[in-house]
């Protein structure tokens, strides 16, 4: 080869990995100009490669139905690829995911995971279900210390559920568990790894979580359209706010009212004083009605129906 074509061809090389990287985050450019379908045709070859951001941005676009269809287990396959090469958010979402969506046991083996690795919402479900041993084998204290390490990265749902906990736990038992948790989170010597080309950052940062409180009840399905049964009874719902006008109420129920953990519920509008309070149900069960709390984006909690 000459020297000429051997420049063009290092050149070549050269400019792969960056090219690459930028296609990505052509995407995530596309996705926050709303330009869902443009975003979708980028990512969907790289996803297909192997790309796990690129996975992780195809899984969200399925999740909320932008630039696709709503499709759940289309979401569900883009993440686990992604989960599966060790991706964080793609092991949270996909943990959450699951475990809102009745599968249990599998949501927590990979919130596991993730909350091995500090995630705060992977910290405070799969800290929860050890506390109260719910698909797990009980450990109030690692529980406990799952918890305050969510806690202290400043989530608010996990500072709610250690203010329960604080109250059920001896202080003994606690000071354990904080020990443990410094220790956990005290950071390990890292061992060189190889230089590698910048990954941009990911799409769709707004992930669902779950908000569970110190004794959670079994998880139910959660009530996506196109692939989950919707509850028709139940003796729950979320409470969205109160409002001074039920004109207001009315507007954040149409806002939220396209989100598919709101699929075949009803609004309630409730006269208290001079104020509405709007409510959605209705759910099977405290805990179903928080994971679809932790999927809307906004301010809400489980209530018993009256």
């Amino acid at each position: 080869m000459s020297p000429r074509y051997l420049v063009v061809a290092m050149l070549a090389a050269a400019m792969a990995a960056p090219l690459h990287a930028q296609s990505v985050k052509a995407g995530i450019d596309a996705w926050q100009r709303s330009d869902y379908p443009h975003a979708v045709a980028i990512w969907r070859p790289l996803a297909e490669g192997g790309d796990a951001d690129a996975q992780f941005n195809l899984g969200q676009a399925y999740r909320l139905g932008r630039g696709v269809p709503i499709n759940l287990a289309a979401a569900k396959t883009w993440f686990e690829r992604a989960a599966r090469t060790g991706h964080l958010d793609a092991q949270t979402t996909l943990g959450l995911l699951l475990f809102q969506s009745g599968d249990q046991a599998q949501g927590l083996t990979w919130l596991k995971q993730a909350a091995e690795k500090g995630e705060p919402r992977a910290l405070l479900v799969y800290g929860t279900a050890l506390y109260n041993g719910d698909g797990v084998t009980q450990d109030h204290v690692l529980g406990y210390a799952y918890v305050s390490r969510a806690a202290a990265q400043g989530l608010a749902p996990a500072k709610e559920t250690l203010a329960q906990l604080d109250g059920l736990m001896p202080a003994a038992d606690r000071q354990k568990a904080l020990a443990l948790a410094l220790a956990q989170a005290k950071p390990k010597p890292a061992s060189p790894a190889p230089l590698a080309p910048s990954k941009p950052v990911r799409v769709a940062q707004a992930k669902p979580h779950v908000q569970p409180t110190a004794k959670p009840t079994a998880a139910k399905p959660a009530a996506f359209k196109t692939t989950l049964p919707v509850a028709t009874s139940g003796a729950w719902r979320i409470q969205l706010g109160a409002f001074s006008q039920r004109g207001a109420a009315e507007a954040l129920y149409q806002r939220l009212s396209g989100k598919a953990a709101l699929a075949g519920r009803s609004p309630f509008y409730i006269a208290a004083g001079n104020v509405t309070r709007l409510q959605v149900g209705p759910f099977a069960s405290k805990a179903s009605a928080a994971a679809a709390c932790g999927t809307l984006g906004v301010a809400c909690f489980p209530i018993p129906a009256k």
